[in-house]
């Protein structure tokens, strides 16, 4: 081959590359006009919609300088059992706010930016009986959508275990409208699973000690998604030594390049926030934020 083919052929395999995972921008329909309903009172006073015949309300933070011609991410962040979405706004109950990430979206050097809305479960849960917290949270989307400059194919999840739950089960349900989701300490079964069958990039964190929701629930949710991506199977994923106090995070091989899966498994009980040994702050926003970002 000619040095200067060779040279044009090495340069389209790494554009290539760098564009792998990475789509054109959906703009939703709220791009090129300005907001009609969500303005930055919508982080500290929730809004309504009716789903299902039921009052449900949710709060939405803007990013700092919303352009409504840029496409944002959204970043759904989800609650607790006995949690609400106010706990989560604010930072209260073991929190950090919106789970960390905007602190952490301002600190990077991102270019997208991220939308980010927390709605109140039925009853402080998420027990989607019927399906219907799918049907609140879809409606919720396009009402955000609907108002405010997103990119559709960038659209996010996560939660701590009730929330993680829901995150898994919103995966499940709209598949590839879903860029991804990270799961801390949930289940496969208290928020269901209806479809589950399309790939979703995943990040699963979990502790081995967990008394609550125990860890095999976590494994299990993991193990889905990494069979819906194609990563290999069987492979090996190591887990902390009990009391170690250390978290082991590994990236399965062999997934579609598109729909990673991240396992992070902790030496440490049911947590929304673990702390490694010796460390003076949670891995965990971290880790959902790096594994978020990477989609642009």
């Amino acid at each position: 081959m000619a040095p200067s083919l060779s040279r044009l052929v090495s340069a389209t395999a790494l554009l290539a590359a760098s564009l792998r995972g990475a789509a054109a921008a959906k703009p939703s329909p709220g791009c090129g006009s300005d907001p009609q309903l969500i303005t930055d009172g919508a982080a500290t006073t929730p809004l309504t919609l009716t789903s299902n015949g039921r009052t449900r309300q949710f709060y939405v933070k803007l990013p700092e300088g919303y352009d409504n011609s840029h496409p944002y991410r959204l970043i759904f962040t989800l609650h607790a059992l006995g949690g609400t979405a106010q706990q989560v706004t604010v930072g209260t109950g073991g929190y950090l706010p919106w789970y960390g990430l905007p602190d952490l979206e301002s600190a990077s050097n991102d270019t997208v930016g991220a939308v980010y809305v927390a709605p109140d479960g039925i009853s402080n849960g998420w027990a989607n009986q019927g399906g219907q917290d799918v049907t609140f949270l879809t409606s919720v989307i396009e009402t955000v959508e609907n108002d405010l400059c997103i990119d559709q194919n960038l659209r996010f999840s996560t939660g701590f275990s009730y929330g993680a739950a829901m995150s898994y089960s919103l995966a499940c349900s709209l598949g590839r409208e879903i860029r991804a989701v990270a799961a801390l300490s949930g289940n496969p079964m208290i928020s269901g699973c209806q479809g589950g069958t399309e790939p979703v990039a995943y990040y699963g964190q979990h502790g081995i000690r967990d008394s609550v929701l125990p860890v095999a629930g976590g494994r299990e949710m993991r193990d889905r998604f990494a069979q819906n991506n194609g990563c290999d199977p069987g492979q090996s994923l190591p887990e902390p030594a009990s009391g170690s106090g250390q978290h082991v995070k590994t990236a399965l091989t062999g997934c579609d390049p598109d729909y990673p899966v991240v396992w992070n498994a902790f030496d440490g009980d049911h947590t929304p926030q673990p702390v490694d040994q010796g460390a003076s702050g949670t891995f965990s926003a971290v880790e959902t934020w790096e594994f978020f970002s990477q989609f642009k």
